[in-house]
């Protein structure tokens, strides 16, 4: 099996692309990367030499890259994981989120649809999105497969709307496809832009940490590598058409979780307690921010028989411990030294 797994040097993207590599040697996986700012082959390089492993460096938002490799290599599956998804950055800079998230899931969708065309039954489209397109909750409830949309953000509506365009191409030209929907993950190679790795990034180099408004908004944390096991799950057992929700059953007010790291670090950098918690600074809230996200994943157990693996503050002080361990690794990615690495690694070749 031939499968295109795109944004596969990203956060979440390496694990799967690690996963698959590693566990099913007869597959041939194509790791199409732009390399952006948050794509870091420093992620795979534990893989990168494996006979089963091919990187291609390439845009999603170019039509003609994808329908050229499509016909080249004759995929039989896409893994969709590349996007813009960071809500800061489509709240300053929407028209990249629109380029990527949703022209460029329309290339792959596109270019699958001509390539596929006429024996698309043992194929797949497996598109992975977000929980923040079904908008905010209350106090109470869960998000589930039924909830209807309502996003908030460019961000969050540029996902949105490539779920559409998946959903629309399962009824219209009967392409196979499964979507799944996931809360925040948090692990290791997460770019310190998100909020645990810039919390752990910001008490390194003694700098303010900081939190929106009082830091009161929810959200649900999933491991990266339990994310990465359900991938393979939907990918191999999920029915085509269905939606997955994909949570950790860890629901977390911001301050909360910032107030735990800080407690975290302070342990393991053997400082006093309460020195990590000073560095926090309470800035004016994001525009838009959603209240609280909860995620049901119960359809994904009850069917596939997936379930987190860890507890959430196991998960967290194994993600400390692996960000401490890799001082350099966070240094190369906030210097921008990382983007380096394909030149030296693969433009030599």
């Amino acid at each position: 099996m031939k499968i295109l797994m795109t944004g596969g040097a990203g956060f979440i993207g390496s694990h799967a692309v690690r996963l698959f590599v590693n566990k099913y040697p007869e597959y041939r996986i194509y790791n199409l990367d732009a390399l952006t700012y948050a794509g870091n082959l420093e992620n795979l390089r534990d893989i990168e030499g494996k006979p089963n492993y091919t990187f291609i460096k390439g845009d999603i938002s170019d039509a003609t890259l994808v329908s050229s490799l499509f016909s080249e290599h004759g995929f039989d599956a896409v893994i969709h994981f590349a996007a813009e998804s960071h809500v800061d950055r489509s709240i300053s800079g929407p028209a990249r989120f629109v380029m990527t998230n949703i022209l460029g899931t329309f290339n792959l969708l596109e270019a699958a649809r001509q390539a596929w065309a006429g024996h698309s039954a043992d194929k797949l489209f497996y598109h992975i999105s977000t929980d923040e397109v079904y908008g905010s909750l209350g106090a109470s409830g869960f998000f589930t497969e039924q909830t209807p949309y309502d996003p908030r953000s460019p961000y969050s509506a540029s996902k949105a709307s490539s779920d559409h365009l998946v959903r629309a191409y399962y009824h219209t030209y009967e392409m196979p496809v499964v979507i799944t929907n996931c809360s925040n993950n948090y692990g290791p190679n997460q770019f310190p832009e998100k909020l645990i790795p810039l919390v752990l990034q910001n008490i390194r180099l003694g700098k303010d940490i900081p939190v929106y408004g009082k830091g009161e908004n929810v959200r649900d944390w999933l491991y990266v590598e339990d994310h990465a096991v359900a991938s393979d799950l939907v990918f191999h057992n999920g029915n085509h058409g269905a939606t997955y929700n994909i949570g950790g059953n860890n629901e977390w007010k911001n301050i909360d979780l910032v107030m735990l790291l800080c407690r975290v670090m302070d342990e393991k950098l053997g400082k006093p307690a309460g020195t990590s918690e000073k560095l926090i600074a309470f800035v004016k809230d994001r525009a838009g921010h959603d209240k609280r996200y909860a995620i049901d994943s119960s359809r994904i157990q009850d069917e596939l028989g997936w379930q987190p693996s860890l507890q959430f503050e196991e998960g967290l002080r194994k993600t400390v411990d692996w960000y401490l361990e890799n001082g350099e690794w966070l240094d190369h990615v906030t210097s921008g030294d990382y983007q380096h690495y394909y030149e030296n690694q693969y433009r030599k070749r």
